[in-house]
């Protein structure tokens, strides 16, 4: 026996021809698949350029196109899974009115003291108890039913009042890390995927390369081989993924792409952080009253708002009537109405309510994700491959074509 093994390390082990044939399926392998974890890190990595502006550098795929990839984000996947009246619906106006009136009910006397005194001044700070518990009681009263008509106004007028993509796109393009998350955790088994396809297809398509060296030995074989192996094993890794789009019988197995397979479970995952983080009712109150489309949002509330000051005047008598005049009820509902939108959006900071809603979003738009079909669940995932297809297809070229060089020079060529 030990005759034997000598033998071998001597006539095989022994010889440098063997090491030479050996090195060339190992470092395809190895190639391949630290060739793909390049790709996937440059996909993502770094959040902002890193080099010399503006050509010498690099900046991460995702985040260098942050709003495209949020504008394309709301067109292939946020229209399709509902819109943005469907979303405040099942958000339900009846609970987000009930949860204002419970905000807003123990500040409302201190509110109407601030408006009233920035409008009146002394005037007011010097009337009778008893006209200003009038007043504080004819608020208490109002506030609800007003509350739940702007709430209502507000729901039938959402398009017109929120701009939806400007909400999105604005979230994701200033927060480049959520953007990428939002890719990562969604499709992290297939990244995974893409990385170790590298090394399995590399190691496949060295024995090919090495069965060819073996027939035509030439010097710039390994360097062709090296780019075109380097450009297929990427090509295969990304196909796996996403083809075929439905589950296909091959003999007796069933094939599908690898996301698509996932399609459950990614739409948990990826509805659990859009609506905790994108599509949040304090994010669309936010942007509703802050956005592009303000002026629209705050002249809903100042208009709701208005019959409220002269109610609650006439409700103090005709004392009150005489103190403010016409002109001092004009000066209440502008004050007023700038108190009611500088505390508009107040209510929707708290954190258990959000969770509240968003739960309940959550449910409806992963029912609906689940049942997409697999053309329109592809979009999920798809257009950040697609942004980075071409450059991780030419990555596995030129890095497979180098290595070939290297390793003609290291292994054959000395």
């Amino acid at each position: 026996m030990e005759t034997l093994v000598g033998a071998f390390e001597n006539t095989l082990l022994g010889e440098r021809v063997f090491w030479q044939y050996l090195s060339i399926p190992l470092v395809a392998a190895v190639v391949g698949y630290y060739t793909n974890w390049i790709a996937i890190q440059m996909t993502f990595h770094p959040l902002r350029f890193w080099g010399i502006p503006p050509w010498l550098g690099w900046q991460g795929i995702i985040p260098r196109k942050a709003e495209k990839m949020a504008s394309t984000f709301i067109k292939t996947t946020m229209y399709r899974l509902g819109s943005l009246p469907e979303l405040f619906t099942e958000m339900d106006p009846d609970v987000i009115s009930r949860h204002i009136d419970k905000v807003l009910a123990p500040r409302l006397d201190h509110y109407s003291d601030d408006v009233l005194a920035a409008s009146q001044g002394q005037t007011w700070e010097t009337a009778p108890q008893m006209m200003r518990r009038q007043v504080y009681a004819h608020v208490r009263r109002r506030i609800p039913e007003l509350v739940r008509a702007i709430v209502a106004d507000v729901g039938h007028r959402i398009d017109e009042l929120l701009d939806f993509e400007h909400m999105v796109v604005t979230r994701l393009k200033n927060d480049k890390p959520l953007l990428n998350r939002l890719f990562l955790e969604s499709g992290r088994a297939e990244f995974k995927l893409v990385i170790d396809c590298g090394y399995y297809f590399g190691f496949l398509f060295g024995l090919l390369q090495l069965l060819w060296w073996l027939i035509y030995p030439a010097p710039w074989t390994l360097a062709f081989a090296g780019a075109v192996h380097g450009w297929l094993t990427n090509y295969l890794a990304l196909n796996l993924i996403f083809r075929p789009l439905r589950p296909t019988k091959v003999g007796p197995w069933t094939i599908q792409g690898l996301f698509l397979r996932r399609q459950k479970e990614v739409a948990g995952i990826w509805c659990h952080i859009v609506t905790r983080e994108i599509l949040t009712i304090r994010a669309m109150m936010r942007s509703m009253l802050t956005g592009p489309r303000a002026a629209r949002a705050q002249e809903v509330i100042r208009h709701h708002l208005r019959p409220l000051v002269k109610e609650a005047i006439d409700a103090a008598g005709p004392l009150a009537q005489m103190s403010v005049g016409a002109e001092g009820i004009g000066r209440i509902e502008q004050k007023l109405g700038d108190k009611a939108v500088a505390i508009s959006s107040d209510p929707f900071e708290d954190e258990r309510f959000n969770e509240e809603r968003a739960e309940v979003v959550e449910r409806m738009l992963r029912e609906r994700m689940v049942k997409m079909p697999p053309e329109d669940f592809q979009d999920l995932l798809r257009p950040c491959f697609k942004e980075d297809e071409k450059t991780l297809l030419a990555l596995g070229s030129v890095v497979g074509f180098v290595v070939g060089v290297i390793q003609h020079w290291l292994f054959f060529a000395l």
